[in-house]
């Protein structure tokens, strides 16, 4: 006998149901590595665009005070977790969770010509320096990046491999940079339609490559950037 409407509801929703604490389980997690660093206050730092075709590349940094964390807010951040796992719906539902919670929040923006001008890694390591520096975490904190060491960084740290996947503080930052940098790039594709930035968001994808073939590049691609699709058009740097 074939299964009823609701068998499959129930289903449905007991499948909904074990995401769910998969991903509490996630969360819990990474609170429990912020919290077993011994420090109240835990600072992390991650980017967003680093592999992108098009678009700036943007750093955040997040203080997070353990100490005083409301339950209200420890509720919020529930499920928090590496934001390229999550959805894009999730992530927005996280943003305003996270800015609510954290103590300082801070943003920097490196706009593709720059990225050309000083090169993808450079520009990427002076971001995350920028980002921790301006968010000024105090000697109390614990500061944390994102698998990078940053040399010339004013403030002492220590890189996490895979950061975003264990310190909920670097996870909170990677929601900031990745919701910030989505958002941005939908209001270019208003500016510079064509490419499709609304959808891969300046990512390579087979679509984007093949607005690159066909309408050549914008204003907000990397011209530095080593890509098939620059080089069948001979504009890689």
């Amino acid at each position: 006998m074939p299964p009823t409407g609701r068998q499959t509801a129930s289903a449905s929703s007991s499948g909904g149901t074990k995401a769910h604490r998969r991903r509490l389980s996630r969360s819990r997690r990474l609170f429990a590595f912020d919290r077993g660093l011994g420090t109240a206050q835990v600072a992390g730092a991650d980017e967003a665009g680093r592999g992108c075709l098009a678009g700036p590349l943007v750093a955040a940094a997040v203080l997070i005070d353990y100490g005083s964390l409301s339950n209200s807010d420890r509720r919020a951040l529930a499920g928090l977790h590496d934001s390229k796992q999550m959805k894009p719906e999730r992530r927005e539902e996280m943003y305003p969770a996270v800015l609510r919670a954290a103590s300082r929040v801070s943003v920097v923006v490196r706009c593709a010509r720059g990225i050309d001008d000083r090169g993808l890694h450079v520009t990427n390591i002076e971001a995350l320096s920028s980002a921790l520096e301006r968010l000024g975490p105090g000697a109390e904190a614990t500061c944390l990046v994102d698998g990078f060491s940053l040399r010339d960084c004013a403030v002492p740290h220590r890189a996490v491999v895979e950061g975003d996947g264990t310190s909920a503080a670097i996870a909170a930052a990677s929601v900031i940079a990745k919701v910030t940098r989505d958002r941005y790039m939908h209001g270019a594709a208003r500016e510079h339609p064509g490419w499709g930035f609304e959808e891969h968001v300046g990512y390579s994808t087979p679509e984007h490559r093949a607005a690159i073939e066909r309408l050549g590049i914008s204003p907000l691609h990397r011209r530095s950037f080593q890509s098939v699709a620059y080089a069948q058009l001979e504009l890689a740097g």
